[in-house]
């Protein structure tokens, strides 16, 4: 019973987790260490099976992020969550499908959050639970986790939100190819918007900017600029790596890249390049049919 109550809350037990710490792998140990717990539960005792699990979730997830967020600070450039890769067609029995409304731009926005102030906030505005429930979770007044999510909010800032159509994406995604593979500077300045914003997260492993770029010249000629150190024989493939339209590199099988693209009104407004190859190790190539 203690199993099948557990698998019945894994796919939303999953997408709190990774919610939390923006790490997949991470997302994974908080879980298992949840089931551990969980089968020490003497169930008689328990009206409200996925309210329990979802608290001992949470709960883990806070104390994990505590000691992340001290590493996160001594890391080498910007940090980017490990993405959640799937296939461009969507499986809808997928276990991540939960934490699907969980953009890179969503995780980011979470990150200046402490741990509490992130729990709140993730509970309320990505999984719909209400304040009386998140209060029994964080130990905490529904008023408290009240404001304590209005305080989360203004130091988040606003995230944009909206799903381009399949054609942008197509568009955007043929133009990009097409100018990176010309070297063409200006054709790919085209699809960013003016104020777009480029991060690269080689975690000090391998070679990225050290820094976010802005403008969409500069982030044209930096893309162009680092084509040539791609390693030989890498080909290209589209995932979606948390909704959004990707690309991975692929040497021999393995990750040794992706690229995600933020899109609204037709244009590109962010770029996330995931380069650090630790980040790239839990990705699942066989759930996106890319073997």
């Amino acid at each position: 019973m203690h199993a099948e109550l557990f698998e019945q809350q894994r796919p939303r037990l999953t997408g709190i987790a990774y919610g939390m710490l923006g790490s997949a792998i991470d997302a994974e140990d908080v879980v298992q260490d949840t089931y551990l717990r969980w089968m020490g539960v003497d169930l008689t005792e328990v009206d409200t099976p996925a309210a329990l699990l979802t608290t001992i979730t949470t709960r883990i997830a806070i104390d994990r992020l505590r000691s992340a967020r001290a590493r996160r600070e001594e890391y080498v450039g910007p940090w980017l969550p490990e993405p959640l890769l799937r296939s461009v067609e969507p499986d809808p029995a997928d276990i991540v499908g939960e934490a699907e409304s969980l953009s890179l731009a969503m995780l980011m926005a979470l990150e200046p959050l402490n741990p509490v102030e992130r729990a709140v906030l993730l509970l309320r505005d990505v999984f719909d639970y209400d304040y009386a429930e998140i209060a029994d979770v964080v130990d905490k007044s529904p008023a408290n986790c009240r404001q304590i999510a209005s305080r989360a909010r203004n130091a988040a800032g606003e995230v944009r939100r909206g799903r381009p159509t399949r054609a942008a994406e197509n568009e955007i995604i043929t133009r990009y190819i097409a100018a990176v593979t010309a070297g063409d500077v200006d054709g790919l300045a085209e699809i960013f918007a003016d104020d777009v914003v480029l991060w690269s997260d080689g975690g000090g492993k391998t070679r990225a900017a050290r820094h976010p770029l802005f403008g969409a010249t500069r982030v044209a000629r930096h893309l162009i600029g680092v084509q040539p150190q791609t390693p030989a024989g890498t080909h290209a493939r589209l995932v979606r790596a948390n909704g959004e339209i990707s690309i991975i590199g692929l040497l021999d099988g393995t990750p040794v890249g992706l690229i995600t693209f933020e899109i609204l009104d037709e244009q590109v407004t962010a770029v996330r390049a995931l380069l650090n190859p630790d980040k790239l190790a839990h990705l699942d190539l066989e759930a996106t049919n890319l073997r």
